[in-house]
């Protein structure tokens, strides 16, 4: 493994970080998200025409870049700091992987080019709170209950005779939390088919304009990731791929790739809140001396340090083997959780304000923490699939009874077998002294 950066990796980073910090202050974050698209469009268009960031990891065939996801992670980092509300993770990390894996030739030519240039945004609609699942992320559900499972919730989808209404497919039902799913152009919609004989999860693309799709804006903590809720009325849709896909396997393939780069954006929003404090508490005077000379508070932004360099190399190993993208996230999670925890407390008053800037950074924190974690349920999965720990019902097995033991013990070899000892001798009586 060679962890230094290529001389291109760094031009991407220098160049991203050069825009955004003239583009993308607090003040112009807060403004963005309340837009109606929940983003800054120009400048969208701006990184997509100058940086071809949502084509960093698609195919130079399809009009990508043709870079590696480390690369899309490394940029996320620098996307992270500034906390970029933008399409970015529902587009480049989330649907453009999906529509690479399962999507047929021409879906693949028609779809992946504008995706890559940034004229067309996509997202991922799944039933529930269940995206975290779905990616494979918490857990795995080989059945795909997530979807809806035959009953009644998530989204169905059946099919209409071609002499009815145009013939294909029809979803119906309702997906919440949906990230850009109220501005993106295209959706990726899981839902379940096949009633209970042959129940399986697919996928389907759902356009902004079809007939019967409700889409709405909710209300949410981190207003830098804008989610919807998707209604779907009897809506014509398209399958992606053919019905024999295996959704399931390519949904949890795209959830690693997509764990390294959250774990790229968290341990950036990360580094960003530790340096924004440290820039506070040199400049604010206590008793005559500036806080930050005080002990207590040298001690806390140490160990601070420490684990944002931590998760820092957590997200980089990650980025080269997607498969520890799991443990990375929690990692980087829980450093930015406690960064952002820590920035409000040494802000002293003020960092309690609900207006403050280092709330952005606390609302992050907690809302990823809630869509693609908790925390403990990453590192849980994280150790079954490593197979850490055995089964506890065979460690908590009782042990066999001795008789049993005694008679399924193979019989000794007589060449090996050791005669008993001979009796002990009774000891001898001893003399007591009146």
């Amino acid at each position: 493994m060679d962890a230094a950066f290529t001389a291109e990796q760094d031009e991407i980073r220098r160049t991203l970080r050069e825009i955004l910090g003239k583009r993308c202050g607090p003040d112009e974050v807060k403004a963005a998200v309340r837009t109606a698209a929940g983003h800054d469009r120009e400048l969208w268009q701006q990184l997509s025409r100058q940086l071809g960031l949502p084509g960093i990891a698609v195919a130079e065939e399809y009009g990508g870049v043709g870079c590696a996801p480390a690369d899309l992670a490394l940029a996320c980092e620098e996307t992270g700091r500034v906390l970029l509300p933008s399409p970015l993770l529902a587009t480049a990390a989330l649907c453009v992987p999906l529509v690479t894996a399962l999507g047929t030739a021409a879906q693949r030519s028609a779809l992946l080019p504008p995706l890559a240039t940034g004229g067309l945004t996509a997202a991922l609609a799944v039933s529930g709170p269940a995206l975290a699942t779905a990616l494979a992320l918490t857990g795995e559900d080989a059945s795909g209950q997530w979807s809806g499972g035959g009953r009644a919730g998530g989204v169905q989808a059946r099919t209409v005779a071609a002499d009815a209404a145009g013939g294909g497919w029809r979803l119906y039902g309702e997906a919440a939390q949906v990230l850009d799913g109220h501005s993106a152009g295209l959706l990726l919609v899981a839902a379940h088919t096949g009633g209970f004989a042959r129940s399986r999860t697919l996928l389907f693309l759902v356009r902004e304009d079809a007939p019967g799709l409700v889409r709405s804006r909710q209300a949410v903590l981190d207003e830098t990731r804008p989610q919807a809720r998707i209604e779907l009325r009897d809506v014509p849709a398209e399958l992606l791929g053919d019905e024999g896909a295996d959704v399931l396997g390519a949904l949890a393939a795209t959830g690693r790739t997509t764990s390294a780069v959250l774990a790229a954006e968290a341990v950036g929003a990360a580094g960003q809140a530790l340096a924004r404090t440290v820039e506070y508490v040199r400049g604010r005077e206590q008793f005559g001396r500036a806080i930050g000379s005080f002990q207590a508070v040298k001690h806390r932004l140490a160990d601070l340090y420490v684990q944002v360099q931590a998760a820092r190399s957590a997200a980089y190993y990650a980025a080269w083997d997607p498969d520890q993208g799991g443990l990375a996230l929690a990692q980087c999670l829980e450093a930015l959780r406690m960064t952002a925890g820590e920035a409000i407390q040494l802000h002293g008053g003020i960092g309690f304000t609900w207006e403050h800037d280092a709330h952005l950074y606390f609302k992050r924190a907690a809302a990823d923490e809630l869509l693609f974690g908790p925390v403990h349920r990453l590192r849980g999965h994280a150790a079954d699939r490593a197979g850490l720990f055995a089964d506890p019902a065979a460690a908590m097995a009782p042990l066999p009874a001795p008789a049993a033991r005694e008679a399924s013990a193979p019989p000794a070899s007589p060449s090996t077998s050791v005669p008993p000892p001979p009796p002990a001798s009774p000891p001898a009586q001893e003399k007591v002294a009146v």
